[in-house]
């Protein structure tokens, strides 16, 4: 089981970025949450299949219509197994 824990910056908040990345980690059966930052980007703890994690990965580089990426800082961390499902924290 892979884990990371992404910062996300650019225009993602108030565009549906939280809800949509909830969306997509459903549909990709990948475990986590995600979260607005204090300083107006968006954080995302993922785990599952490598493969669903890069899948979800790409989309978060993008995100909704509506947001603008400028960039992504990625961190792999330790998964653990313990998250069940993919929740928006606040």
């Amino acid at each position: 089981m892979k884990a990371l824990r992404l910062k996300i910056h650019g225009r993602v908040q108030g565009v549906w970025f939280r809800a949509s990345t909830l969306k997509e980690a459903d549909r990709l059966h990948c475990s986590g949450w995600v979260r607005n930052t204090s300083d107006g980007d968006v954080e995302v703890w993922m785990q599952g299949d490598e493969k669903a994690m890069d899948l979800l990965f790409e989309w978060c580089r993008h995100g909704p219509p509506g947001a603008h990426v400028t960039g992504v800082d990625v961190q792999d961390v330790h998964a653990d197994g313990s998250l069940e499902g993919f929740d928006i924290r606040c």
